[in-house]
């Protein structure tokens, strides 16, 4: 690890962590008030991995899709093919909607859904920005310091960072670059977390990524189960039945993560952080726990 005991961390001038978990825990909420803590020679560079995604890596097929839809529109359509008009994503930090709704949710079409090939598609175009975006953390960390002074980074990653990585493998490229730059730590929920993150989740199911094989296993027997073919398939209703099967199936992976290249926090003590000073000795803590 980058900082291999308490006193290493809370005496290094340059704190460097990378937040991951379940999308919902504070990872964000974190990144933020660490942003808002000071001024940059004393404060953190925020660096949102889905906000790379969605900016440097999928802005370009977000936009388009966008355009898709807006050449179906007889006025919109003369409008972008004179170039009298302008289509294009507001993404940032807080709104990643335009993000999820270009992966979009499989089934019928006249519910929304996609075609589960497009899907799988859009579900791969993500996997490869998802690891270009992680990848260029370490780049970010000397562009923060050298362009605007920051003395501190924070890596805010995706709930699907243990799906591109494999946290078992002491070679994976992703972790083994991130761990040498930044300090891996693993927001932990409790079972009530995640009862509350699945009914969260079911009053407004959003797209999320997944691993192809989890992907391909769940809608075959999702198809079976409901006895459906593609396009009867009710998208919500879909992505609602697969997310607590990928809470538990991302659970030991972000366990693995947090044992092998990093510490974990739980979400209780994260909730009640009110400052960057206390964020610091939380890490400072769970250096110690798992030192």
């Amino acid at each position: 690890m980058l900082y291999f005991s308490s006193d290493a961390w809370m005496a290094a001038q340059a704190k460097r962590v990378m937040l991951f978990g379940m999308s919902g825990l504070g990872k964000t909420h974190v990144s933020d008030m660490l942003r808002r803590s000071a001024p940059p020679e004393r404060g953190w560079f925020h660096y949102s991995v889905d906000y790379r995604i969605g900016t440097r890596y999928m802005g370009e097929h977000i936009a388009d899709n966008f355009k898709r839809e807006a050449m179906r529109v007889p006025l919109l359509r003369e409008l972008l093919l004179s170039d009298s008009v302008k289509i294009d994503s507001n993404i940032t930090f807080g709104n990643l909607a335009p993000l999820s709704t270009y992966l979009g949710k499989p089934g019928a079409p006249e519910k929304g859904g996609l075609p589960f090939a497009e899907y799988m598609k859009r579900q791969e175009q993500h996997r490869v920005g998802e690891i270009a975006a992680l990848l260029d953390a370490p780049h970010f960390i000397d562009r923060a310091r050298e362009l605007y002074g920051y003395a501190h980074f924070v890596c805010d990653t995706g709930g699907s960072i243990c799906e591109v990585v494999d946290p078992d493998d002491p070679d994976d490229p992703v972790l083994t670059t991130l761990s040498r730059h930044m300090l891996p730590v693993w927001i932990e929920g409790s079972e009530a977390h995640t009862a509350e993150l699945v009914r969260r989740f079911d009053r407004a199911p959003k797209p999320m990524y997944y691993q192809p094989a989890f992907l391909h296993a769940a809608w075959a027997e999702y198809l079976g189960e409901k006895d459906a073919v593609e396009s009867e398939v009710d998208p919500d209703a879909f992505v609602r039945w697969t997310y607590a099967r990928a809470l538990a199936h991302r659970t030991p992976r972000y366990r693995a993560m947090a044992r092998n290249w990093g510490v974990r926090v739980s979400a209780e003590d994260v909730a009640a952080l009110e400052t960057a000073d206390d964020f610091v000795t939380l890490i400072g803590h769970a250096l110690e726990d798992d030192g």
